[in-house]
Order: C-alpha cells, then sequence, then structure tokens
C-alpha cells in the first residue's frame, strides 16, 4: 500500500514538471484524475455542513483543482497538494456563497419594524427622548418579547462591518478584521513549509541523483543532456530520477508524521 502510495506521488511530481515544460488537455486531465481524491476529501468535509448536495461540490471542486494544475510552478519548492487545496475550497465556498439567500424575515415582522421605527419617531418628537422597548411595543400592540425579536432578527440580517470594534485597550482598539487570520498569509505559511521539506529532502539524496531532478525538473534539461553532464548514459539518469523521487517522497512522508500533532 506505501509502496502504490509512493509511486503515485512520484508520477503525481513528474507529471506536474512536464506540464509546466508542456502544458496539454491530456496531460491535464491525467492530472486530475491522478489528484481527485483531494476535490472528493474536501467535498465530503464541507457537504457535512451545509445543504447542498455532494455531488455538485465535488464537481465544482474539479474546476479549483484544474485552475491549481494550471498555475503550479514547481520549481518554487512546495508540495502540489497544498497549493491545490485552497483553489478547490475556493471555488466551493464561492459556490456556496452565490447559492446562498439572504436570511428570511417573515412578512408580519417586516411590517411590525416598518411600523415600529414610524412609531419610535413619533414618540421621540413628542416625549424629546427616544421611548423604551416597552413604549414601542405598547403602541404596536405586541408583547415587548416580540418587538426585541423582531428588532434582533432585523439586526442579524445586517452584515457585520470588519470595522466594529471587539476588544477595548487603554491605549488601542482592536477591530473584527484585525482579528481574523489572513488566508494568504497562512497559505504563504504552508508553501514555506512545504518548500523547506522538499529542500530536506532532496538534501538527502545521493549526489548524482539529486543532481538528476535538479537538471531535468528545474534547469529544464533533457536526460541526454543530464547523462553528459554527470557521465552516466540517459536509461541511468531516468531510474535515478524515478528512484529519487520515491525517496523524496518517502523522505517528506517521514517528516510530516513527526510533525504533525
Amino acid at each position: 500500500m506505501v509502496a502504490t502510495e509512493s509511486s503515485l506521488r512520484s508520477d503525481n511530481v513528474e507529471l506536474l514538471m512536464s506540464y509546466q515544460h508542456n502544458p496539454t488537455v491530456a496531460l491535464r486531465n491525467k492530472l486530475v484524475r491522478l489528484n481527485a481524491g483531494l476535490v472528493r476529501k474536501i467535498a465530503h468535509r464541507i457537504s457535512r455542513q451545509c445543504c447542498e448536495p455532494y455531488e455538485d461540490l465535488e464537481q465544482i471542486g474539479y474546476l479549483g483543482l484544474i485552475r491549481a494544475v494550471e498555475r503550479f510552478n514547481p520549481s518554487q519548492g512546495y508540495a502540489f497538494s497544498s497549493f491545490a487545496v485552497p483553489y478547490i475550497r475556493g471555488e466551493m465556498l464561492h459556490f456556496l456563497r452565490d447559492r446562498s439567500s439572504s436570511i428570511k424575515i417573515p412578512r408580519r415582522w417586516q411590517d411590525l419594524q416598518k411600523e415600529g421605527q414610524r412609531i419610535r419617531a413619533q414618540l421621540t418628537q413628542s416625549l424629546g427622548h427616544q421611548p423604551s422597548d416597552a413604549a414601542v411595543a405598547e403602541q404596536l400592540g405586541i408583547s415587548l418579547n416580540e418587538w426585541r425579536e423582531v428588532k434582533l432578527a432585523t439586526q442579524n440580517r445586517s452584515p457585520l462591518s470588519l470595522d466594529a470594534t471587539v476588544s477595548q485597550q487603554t491605549d488601542s482598539s482592536m477591530t473584527l478584521g484585525d482579528s481574523l487570520t489572513d488566508p494568504q498569509y497562512q497559505n504563504l505559511q504552508v508553501l514555506e513549509e512545504d518548500r523547506q521539506q522538499l529542500q530536506l529532502a532532496l538534501s538527502q539524496l545521493e549526489d548524482k541523483t539529486r543532481a538528476a531532478i535538479e537538471f531535468v525538473f528545474f534547469g529544464g534539461l533533457s536526460r541526454k543532456e543530464v547523462a553528459e553532464r554527470i557521465g552516466i548514459s540517459p536509461m541511468t539518469v531516468t531510474r535515478r530520477i524515478q528512484r529519487g523521487l520515491e525517496q523524496m517522497t518517502t523522505l517528506m512522508q517521514a517528516q510530516t508524521l513527526r510533525t504533525d500533532p
């Protein structure tokens, strides 16, 4: 099982490298099929948190996967899965945002809200100050609790401003926007961690194997050109690359297991 997964990951890396140098629909489709598990995993997770069918989310997710394949740059030194997940998840969430409707308020409560505003303005003018909720509810002929529910429903229908203050300190205040994690910064952190893992795995390979991978995938040389540079046959270059990619996959998996909580 482990050997099969290692082989699949190696195939994935090599196909991604090939696609960057010669992007074709056939290669792209093969990469999509090879990485379909990412889409299915994310679709399953999100489908449990919403009312949209899993099948719809899966289909939308493939659009994100295709975009990730087209924009991925293997020479940057990070794992494709980490690069692709934000694209896949982003497409699904964008789809959900487009499908979602605003909060529905009963027609009766909408009428009560409008009438309540009119009554509040009249009472403010006659009393010289803002009337209490109880006074407005009495004029409307409804209970105080219902009037408060009408007001709360209307407030919840309005989007919360990111400038809203959530914490007030002596010398500064924190807004809701300040408390949100920057997703771009998070993605950059993940990509940097992946790049470091890849470089560490690459550094542990035998010298000629590492050179073959760097020349072919980062330098864009043919296997024949690499063979001439490092003094081995083109067939040996191919075998070293295949074995090196498998070794790197195993090393990176071991690094992930050590760092996962």
